[in-house]
């Protein structure tokens, strides 16, 4: 669905950045063999690695067979699970006001992939084919998009180019930049050239659209926020108890620790003798393998009950630690909790949502890796949420908020007055997409 005459509005001689471009271009290949022959090797003995691999396989019979004739599509980009949460708000608008077109996302991940598959609002799900000159041009032609999005992360050279060349118009969907990287380097001249390719940027902040104007990158540069306001707010208005956790709250106050890592689990332990006797844990570990839920179990010496040993009978509801052994509860669990702490802060990876407690009120807490995430940086500036660096400090800060309740209900009210005040940013997007008529 090539746009006739389209203009990207940030373009450049393609042959001449190409040329340049050469050594480093050659650099790129050489770097995704080396991930690819990584991935194969490591998906020997690991199951996640493995269906990286396997949804890769035939790729181009599968788009073949499943693809419909005569369709006008939206391609929409995520790497992952997170990505996914943020181009959901948008993907709604998008069936909403553009019932003619059929959905296309795809992923870098399983995990986002297998969240996808159970959500249903997308017509077609796939994974995205390793980034060689090919591989996009077929890829792109079988898709045949009339609009490209990516979300905040993933930027691959071949399939951006070739959008480009089609003339497809292509957007970043809620990015955000940030000093350090590669695009921002002297060696960063290969990944200048993948944002040259976007059509219009969708960022989170003003330090973001500062970032691009620094290297030339001016023209539809739009700071609309971050979609998953518009996610974790529609989510809050919407949700519903679990009997199950009512039951075990019982008039007690809840800690809620959302996907968290071993890193984060051992600081939950150290800081369990903190909470006072009317206070429980809930942990909902990031990875719900067998594994993992039992070195779970003995890092509290076996104390915790599992969800699924929850049962009609009272078993295990006067328990003081619960461990969440499924998924798609996280969100319903903040809703009935006084503290929230959120993993991933304690590894290279950085924090995982915070919003999603946020928008109840909850007061969070997590690891000292947070400074790529706009929400994290700006919500720490105001002292509504908490990065430690130790059991120690998370000790301190579980100390106040629990022994505080008026301080802990002050943040509470800024929180949902902040969450309310930053939704809107789906409907810039799509009033955008209006205006510039990119979709028919």
């Amino acid at each position: 669905m090539r746009k006739e005459g389209y203009d990207s509005g940030n373009d450049a001689p393609a042959n001449i950045r190409i040329k340049k471009r050469i050594i480093p271009l050659f650099l790129y290949n050489i770097l995704l063999s080396l991930y690819v022959l990584a991935i194969r090797l490591y998906a020997l003995f690991n199951a996640k690695a493995g269906k990286w691999i396997a949804g890769r396989r035939n790729w181009q019979q599968h788009l073949n067979d499943t693809l419909q004739k005569e369709e006008k599509r939206i391609w929409i980009h995520c790497s992952s699970l997170g990505e996914f949460e943020q181009a959901k708000p948008v993907i709604e608008a998008l069936k909403q006001q553009f019932p003619l077109y059929k959905t296309v996302v795809t992923f870098f991940s399983p995990s986002g992939y297998e969240a996808c598959k159970k959500s249903g609002i997308v017509d077609y799900i796939f994974y995205l084919p390793l980034d060689t000159k090919r591989n996009a041009q077929q890829f792109v032609a079988a898709i045949d998009p009339a609009l490209a999005m990516f979300v905040k992360y993933e930027f691959w050279y071949y399939y951006l180019r070739q959008l480009q060349k089609d003339k497809i118009p292509t957007l970043l969907v809620s990015g955000a930049f940030r000093e350090g990287q590669v695009f921002f380097m002297w060696y960063g001249g290969l990944f200048r050239d993948m944002l040259l390719c976007f059509s219009a940027f969708f960022l989170q902040d003003e330090r973001s659209k500062e970032l691009l104007r620094k290297i030339g990158i001016d023209k539809n540069v739009l700071v609309s926020g971050d979609t998953r306001y518009d996610r974790v707010g529609a989510i809050a208005k919407n949700i519903t108890p679990i009997p199950a956790i009512e039951h075990f709250k019982a008039g007690h106050k809840i800690l809620i620790a959302g996907s968290t890592w071993p890193g984060d689990e051992e600081v939950l332990k150290e800081c369990l003798p903190t909470l006072p006797a009317n206070w429980k844990l809930i942990i909902a570990p990031h990875e719900i393998d067998a594994a993992h839920i039992k070195k779970i179990q003995q890092l509290f010496a076996n104390e915790p009950v599992l969800f699924s040993a929850l049962n009609a009978e009272n078993t295990g509801y006067d328990k003081r630690i619960l461990i969440i052994n499924n998924i798609g509860m996280l969100s319903r669990l903040f809703a009935c909790g006084d503290i929230a702490f959120i993993g991933g802060g304690f590894q290279k990876g950085g924090i995982h949502n915070i919003l999603e407690p946020a928008v109840f009120g909850l007061p969070v807490i997590f690891g000292p890796v947070y400074e790529k995430f706009v929400e994290a940086v700006k919500l720490v500036s105001l002292h509504y949420v908490f990065p430690v660096n130790n059991a120690a400090e998370c000790k301190a800060v579980l100390n106040k908020l629990i022994s505080d309740e008026a301080y802990r209900g002050e943040i509470r009210n800024a929180l949902k007055t902040f969450m309310q005040q930053h939704t809107g940013a789906t409907q810039a997007i799509m009033d955008e997409i209006g205006r510039e008529q990119w979709l028919g």
